[in-house]
């Protein structure tokens, strides 16, 4: 294949978006927490064999692990999706889909060994305390952090606490060291990375899951630019795995009328249900475009699929991933808990979602890099499901079932690659390693851009990026000789990467967008 890039990244990401999909996908937001579903007095025979290795097995052992082994086995017998929880986990596995957390407010990264401030919430405890961008955290109460190997999961435990206590952190700025208190608080996770103007009256909304505040987050942006004279919307969902049915179920009712079914799901043990559109919407007029990818996932094809069957949004981008699933948290006794596949997912049309997984887990984690392999990332009429069932929608547009929502028009990945070399600066840290040290020693320069429309039009990247040679020869990665496309590329990043830590994701996406293929496509039909 030769593209370097995309044999480094595809795996981590497809890796990522399947560990995503076993959390997500949930048929209704107030399952979490549920109660335990099991009530009986009697033993099953996998308790009793472990009751029976603690009493009489010849080693010590641990039992919680074994039984936690134990139950994993069982679960992975069945669908891709379904899910054992340890007790351990449980917590941050849901504040992610609750899309909010307990903490101080602040973003980190670790570069070298020393955990660095890259973004405090405005508003937020953290905010209110004096953190500020390039604060460097030294310890956290009386634990040492600085100049040890802690894993960021490590250190977001020992920095979170419960709403209302407090904590010391130890701080370094300007060379000198300050102690300062942080009262914790509930900090909320918005699903909107951007939403903005992007080309006089459209819109863009770029969302990245489906929690519990989403559907909120998302009338906010849209009420939001409707003001500022919106009357198209592209709406980015491409990498969003999914979340709450009930999220999308509501965002759907935004852009359909006349009690149109959304979606329904159906399983062997429960019955058919369908969820519709019940009130006026926001959105029902004026041209609507979804874009999705491979990883576009479960509550975010229920959105584009319920679309695509009632002809109210084209869909731009490549056969989405494939879950029409549907999970049900089931809490047990031990504070662990088992997301469970009840039923799958049926667009209006009758089409299932979800693609085949009867050969095997392994055999459907690998699918979507086969799509790769053989072409189907490159060639629409390469794509398996162009060629399944044929649907027929009210305007008499074919669409097909068998795994995924097919868009409307096909653009294929990206397959301009950078040589090996190159990725290193991505893949180690080095290039964001960067990007915030440089930010941080000119953050005086950035205060004289307004938003980040008036910093591409401004902004050089001159200085930046011969600097950026200077670091990279550090690693024994020379940039002066690479090919245009690929500096281009890379000043690309430099200038979107640096934006991110201006105006956080809204900046990094309004600065990506500029050149991205499916985005450019989106407004030739929209305006069309």
């Amino acid at each position: 294949m030769g593209n370097k890039k995309l044999q480094v990244w595809l795996p981590l990401l497809f890796s990522i978006v399947m560990i995503g999909g076993m959390f997500f996908g949930f048929q209704m937001k107030n399952q979490i927490g549920s109660k335990s579903f099991f009530k009986t007095g009697k033993l099953g025979s996998l308790q009793e064999t472990l009751d029976l290795i603690k009493q009489k097995y010849v080693d010590s052992i641990g039992i919680d692990t074994l039984q936690e082994s134990a139950i994993q086995d069982v679960v992975n017998e069945l669908d891709p999706h379904s899910v054992y929880i340890p007790p351990s986990h449980l917590q941050e596995v849901n504040e992610d889909i609750m899309g909010r957390f307990e903490g101080i407010g602040v973003e980190f990264n670790i570069f070298g060994d020393t955990v660095n401030i890259v973004y405090v919430i405005p508003g937020g405890p953290s905010d209110k305390a004096g953190l500020q961008v390039g604060d460097k955290i030294l310890k956290v109460n009386d634990s040492l952090i600085a100049h040890k190997t802690l894993a960021t999961d490590d250190i977001k435990k020992i920095i979170r606490g419960e709403e209302g206590s407090s904590v010391l952190l130890t701080i370094l700025r300007s060379g000198k060291q300050e102690i300062i208190s942080v009262k914790r608080g509930t900090i909320p996770v918005s699903s909107i990375d951007a939403a903005y103007i992007i080309d006089t009256a459209t819109g863009y909304i770029k969302l990245n899951k489906f929690s519990d505040n989403t559907y909120r987050d998302f009338m906010q942006n849209l009420e939001l630019l409707q003001k500022q004279g919106m009357q198209k919307l592209i709406l980015d969902l491409r990498g969003n795995g999914g979340g709450f049915m009930g999220e999308a179920v509501n965002m759907a009712d935004e852009f359909l009328n006349d009690n149109k079914l959304i979606v329904y799901t159906q399983g062997n043990s429960s019955p058919k249900e369908e969820f519709k559109a019940r009130r006026e919407g926001l959105f029902e007029k004026g041209k609507l475009v979804v874009l999705v990818d491979e990883l576009t996932a479960s509550a975010s094809e229920v959105l584009a699929g319920a679309l695509q069957d009632w002809d109210r949004a084209t869909i731009i981008g490549r056969r989405t991933f494939g879950k029409g699933l549907v999970q049900k948290q089931y809490s047990l006794s031990d504070g662990s808990a088992i997301r469970l596949t009840i039923a799958r997912y049926y667009t209006p049309l009758g089409r299932s979602i979800q693609r085949p997984y009867d050969k095997g887990k392994k055999v459907y984690m690998d699918e979507i890099w086969h799509r790769y392999e053989t072409g189907e990332m490159l060639y629409a009429d390469s794509n398996k499901v162009s060629r399944g069932k044929e649907y027929i929608t009210p305007g008499k547009r074919i669409v097909y079932g068998g795994g995924g929502i097919m868009p409307d028009i096909f653009v294929s990945i990206d397959t301009n690659g950078i040589r090996r070399s190159i990725t290193r600066l991505y893949l180690d840290g080095s290039f964001n390693n960067f990007v915030y040290n440089y930010y941080v020693r000119h953050m005086e320069d950035f205060k004289q851009y307004n938003n980040p429309s008036d910093f591409a039009k401004r902004y050089n990247s001159t200085d930046a990026w011969n600097q950026l040679n200077s670091f990279a020869k550090k690693d024994t990665i020379e940039l002066k000789y690479i090919s245009s496309k690929d500096s281009d590329d890379i000043k690309r990043r430099l200038k979107a990467y640096l934006a991110r830590y201006k105006w956080r994701n809204e900046g990094f996406y309004e600065l990506l967008n500029i050149d991205d293929a499916v985005i450019k496509k989106a407004l030739e039909v929209i305006a069309d």
